[in-house]
């Protein structure tokens, strides 16, 4: 195959393993990524991972607040590149830039689109109960998500996956459509389809107020909401203060008062519109997490025991 010129765009630990199958195969001239953010207490800056990576292959790294900025267009031009790779950057490209390449801008987005065009894919796919995602190249177009579909690869969702493990399986199915994405481009045997805008969905960005389990809901969508939000936002219940839900299983056998935390059977439970929540990992904030048994023993330590009542969170 031949060497291509690619410049690389992406920012968090998704893209790391596409950049790295770049590097192996062919001539990455150039890596944008996000400005340096500080973070903790210190305020130390912090490198994306995607930096990280570049460095540690002695890749040239830019980093520039908005690519839209004067003099950042003719610096990209400069490097010349064939192609330029998206994974995850987080900044917009104007269509100068889309234009630029000769085998344009790739995309590499985390469905199957045209479902769940936008930012947490992942999460939604999960949320929503949907059995199988995916990866999809695309040609990067102004609008959101919305470029010609080149190639895309299934996976079936299983029902222990978190958002991590699905982001891990999925940033390797990236990797591997990276490389004939690009070999069908320079052969020209890859044309793009057009998307269905009758399937198109969107995946919000996540909040924090997308933490809190509404006992109302089911069961079964407060466990998918457990798996689908962690790390971040987590999600949590209010007994007087936070109590984090970091592991949970679906217990449809078990129907208790919708909004009381019970036990059963040494399983801590909440009850829900239909079927129970088994609560199966805990941590109230700044405690450690602990299974059932030691969360009981602290609720007696306390003078408290079960049930209680879900109460709503101060932010609401």
């Amino acid at each position: 195959m031949i060497k291509l010129r690619v410049v690389f765009m992406g920012t968090p630990e998704f893209a790391v393993q596409t950049l790295k199958t770049l590097h192996a195969t062919h001539s990455v001239v150039g890596v944008y990524t996000q400005p340096d953010r500080p973070v903790g207490r210190g305020l130390g800056l912090k490198f994306s991972a995607v930096k990280d990576c570049a460095l540690e292959c002695g890749l040239p790294v830019l980093q520039p607040e908005k690519l839209s900025a004067p003099g950042e267009f003719e610096r990209l031009a400069a490097l010349l590149p064939d192609v330029v790779v998206i994974v995850a950057y987080g900044q917009i490209l104007r269509k100068n830039i889309l234009n630029l390449p000769a085998l344009g801008c790739i995309n590499i987005h985390t469905s199957l689109l045209p479902r769940w065009r936008g930012a947490a894919p992942i999460q939604w796919a999960l949320l929503d109960g949907d059995l199988e995602t995916g990866v999809t190249t695309m040609h990067l177009a102004e609008k959101l998500d919305a470029g010609d579909i080149l190639l895309q690869k299934r996976i079936p969702i299983l029902k222990e996956d978190t958002s991590k493990t699905l982001h891990d399986r999925l940033a390797d199915l990236g990797a591997e459509l990276v490389l004939p994405t690009l070999e069908g481009l320079v052969l020209k045997n890859l044309k793009g389809q057009p998307q269905d805008e009758s399937g198109v969905t969107y995946a919000s960005k996540l909040t924090k107020e997308m933490q809190w389990l509404d006992p109302k809901l089911s069961a079964e969508a407060l466990e998918r909401r457990v798996r689908a939000l962690s790390p971040w936002p987590g999600t949590s219940i209010y007994l007087g203060q936070r109590l984090r839900v970091k592991q949970a299983r679906l217990r449809q056998d078990i129907q208790g008062s919708v909004g009381q935390v019970f036990e059963r059977a040494g399983m801590i439970l909440l009850g829900t519109s239909q079927g129970a929540l088994e609560l199966q990992v805990l941590q109230w904030d700044g405690k450690k997490e602990v299974n059932p048994e030691s969360f009981l023993n602290g609720l007696k330590g306390r003078g408290l025991g079960l049930p209680l009542l879900v109460g709503s969170p101060p932010e609401l």
